[in-house]
């Protein structure tokens, strides 16, 4: 499947009487959860993330819903995609979606082009680079099946789970930048620019997303700490981070661009929110 999907108008703000229903329920029960790829040249670990999401077995049995975004990639991506979909004989996503973009437009574009299309009750997002591991899916599953959490936050930086050790500067920047984003949203996230968040679809369905590249993180953090009632959870996870040599393809210009959003979306206000 082919052509630019671009994200529907969509109501800005989740409905309260949504939360009071949310929040008279003492067990959730999940179906599918959507894992939403966004993919710009990565035809060397594609075929990698997708064995890695076959292998998950999602507790309670819990149906995966794989969607993919080529965000316009100028390599073989499409081709390794296919490849795999084809050449795999025990495929045990129960959904898969393929959209490509046919004009490049950035990962945050790529996520909400995957946004419009999930349709499991939670969903997250997963960089198809290898950095994070599908085997986790349960950890930051836990409080919400358990009925605790709206969102849930997978962070780098709790717990005793396997780190790469790479950039001191980067860490130090992601530390400024959440605490930056935590000083707006009241949260005491410990990563706010973490790759793995897990939403309650019909909550971020709702809300307006229009940062195309990697403002994504603080964008999404800003508004959904906005939700009345919302629940937000932090868990931690392992991370096996790349180099620039590698394919990372964040730059220094994007943290420039995450204060700006931290600013520019935590000044926003509930009521600039709503329709």
């Amino acid at each position: 499947m082919s052509g630019v999907i671009t994200q529907p108008d969509r109501e800005s703000y989740v409905q309260p009487e949504l939360v009071e229903q949310r929040m008279a329920k003492t067990e959730v029960v999940i179906r599918r959860l959507s894992i939403i790829i966004p993919a710009y040249n990565e035809e060397k670990t594609i075929a990698q993330i997708l064995d890695r999401i076959n292998e998950v077995k999602l507790l309670r049995n819990i149906e995966k819903e794989v969607i993919i975004v080529n965000d316009c990639s100028t390599d073989n991506t499409e081709g390794a995609i296919n490849s795999y979909m084809t050449n795999t004989t025990e495929v045990t996503f129960n959904y898969f979606k393929y959209i490509r973009h046919d004009v490049n437009q950035g990962k945050g574009a790529a996520i909400h082009t995957g946004i419009a299309m999930a349709t499991g009750e939670y969903l997250l997002v997963q960089d198809a680079d290898l950095e994070y591991d599908p085997g986790e899916y349960n950890t930051l599953l836990k409080p919400i099946v358990l009925g605790s959490a709206d969102v849930v936050y997978g962070s780098r930086f709790m717990g005793g789970n396997p780190h790469r050790i790479l950039f001191f500067w980067h860490s130090i920047g992601n530390k400024f930048l959440t605490t930056l984003s935590n000083m707006f949203t009241n949260l005491n996230l410990t990563d706010m620019e973490t790759g793995y968040k897990m939403f309650r679809t019909d909550f971020i369905q709702r809300i307006s997303l229009v940062e195309k590249r990697f403002g994504f993180e603080p964008e999404v953090t800003a508004k959904m700490a906005m939700v009345p009632g919302v629940r937000i959870y932090e868990v931690g996870i392992s991370y096996y981070g790349r180099t620039f040599a590698e394919g990372k393809k964040i730059g220094w210009r994007d943290g420039f661009r995450a204060i700006y959003c931290i600013l520019k979306y935590g000044l926003l206000t509930t009521k600039s929110l709503m329709k």
